[in-house]
């Protein structure tokens, strides 16, 4: 399998006053393409933090991040942007979306941002809100939406520009047991008929049972 994200001797250390604290310690993990996979670790453990460094929302203190194998590193500003932008979606538990614009319009933001022009994304649109099950939903705002309905924009929008690599902190940590459930099902279902990598983080053994490899972090260690 095709090694799309490799991670080799990663630390993450931060300062807190004259003190420097360890948040990540030696991380060495490899995930292909097409995987889903869930990396799980108690409140403090660096789950978070390490889901950050791979997506290039913040930087490593020492070691390599590749993803389809450029060093992130080696990237500038500009470059390590427009990777976010087309290479990685984004899901976080909290759903980040513009109260004022609806859901066509949350979803189509990445494309606005990319320069790229609406109208040659309008059967990607359709297509979306149909997987996501939206589409007699395109015109309400996020007040309107529930808040599983509300994910489902999030996770619309995060493949809208079609990237390899879809990263979601804590996705379903907002949602009810029943919302959650459908949520984690619409994350299997884009892993397995778009063939999306898939990086989840959560501290929910119920939904690492969706991934297809399990990452354990403790203490800033991978076990």
């Amino acid at each position: 399998m095709d090694k799309i994200i490799n991670v080799e001797g990663l630390y993450k250390t931060y300062k807190l006053g004259a003190i420097d604290v360890e948040v990540l310690k030696d991380i060495n993990i490899s995930i292909g393409k097409g995987e889903f996979v869930s990396i799980m670790g108690p409140s403090g453990s660096g789950k978070s933090t390490l889901l950050y460094l791979l997506g290039g929302l913040d930087k490593p203190t020492k070691g390599s991040i590749k993803i389809n194998g450029k060093e992130l590193s080696d990237m500038d500003d500009k470059e390590e942007s427009i990777m976010r932008r087309r290479d990685i979606g984004f899901v976080f538990q909290f759903y980040n979306l513009i109260p004022n614009l609806n859901v066509e319009e949350n979803i189509m933001l990445p494309i606005l941002l990319d320069g790229k022009k609406m109208k040659d994304y309008r059967d990607r649109l359709n297509e979306i809100l149909d997987i996501v099950g939206l589409t007699d939903r395109r015109h309400h705002t996020p007040r309107e939406l529930s808040g599983g309905q509300q994910q489902r924009v999030a996770i619309a929008r995060a493949i809208i520009n079609e990237p390899e690599i879809i990263l979601a902190d804590e996705p379903i940590g907002n949602l009810d047991s029943k919302s959650g459930t459908e949520i984690m099902q619409l994350f299997k279902k884009i892993n397995e008929t778009q063939g999306k990598t898939v990086v989840q983080v959560t501290h929910s053994l119920e939904a690492s049972k969706y991934g297809t490899k399990l990452i354990n972090v403790r203490d800033g260690r991978v076990n």
